[in-house]
């Protein structure tokens, strides 16, 4: 008969590694507070915004890059969800002798050059420039939100519309 008796001790790997991570973060933060520097410049001090340099309000539209880039990185992650217990479980499918394991491998593949059709798609859309071209739309919008606010300024306050497209 197999018997287990509860030990508090058992756990104790668990609570000492709980405490090793948080002893390493607050180490961390105090050890950089102590440390760092702390000469605050206007580029420490701006928000950053995923590459992008912060002008105008929050409320202001965002590229669809954005919310691509966000789409494409759920997609990727989804992927790998499904890949690694795929991946388990094929191995025992593969060594069990059963008929499946070709069905299996051909739908998994389907799977991926799917991904890779998408993949392939967003290349070409250009999602993934951010050089130059990014840094010239950034500026462009700073302007035209310069330019708007002027005008609002201008107006006594009056709000304008918050159409800006970038150049």
């Amino acid at each position: 008969m197999l018997t287990s008796e509860f030990h508090l001790s058992d756990y104790l790997p668990i609570v000492l590694m709980f405490v090793v991570a948080i002893g390493f973060a607050a180490g961390n933060v105090l050890l950089s507070q102590l440390v760092g520097q702390h000469k605050a410049t206007r580029t420490k001090t701006m928000p950053y915004e995923c590459g992008k340099d912060p002008v105008g309000s929050a409320r202001e539209r965002f590229s669809v890059k954005f919310y691509l880039v966000a789409m494409i990185f759920i997609l990727f992650d989804i992927e790998l969800i499904f890949l690694i217990p795929w991946a388990v479980v094929f191995r025992s499918f593969a060594t069990g002798g059963y008929d499946l394991r070709v069905l299996i491998y051909v739908e998994m593949m389907l799977f991926v050059v799917l991904l890779l059709v998408g993949y392939v798609y967003v290349l070409k859309k250009g999602l993934f420039e951010w050089g130059d071209r990014a840094r010239v739309e950034a500026e462009a919008e700073g302007r035209a939100l310069a330019l708007r606010e002027a005008k609002q300024k201008a107006k006594g306050g009056a709000s304008v519309p918050a159409v800006v497209r970038a150049a």
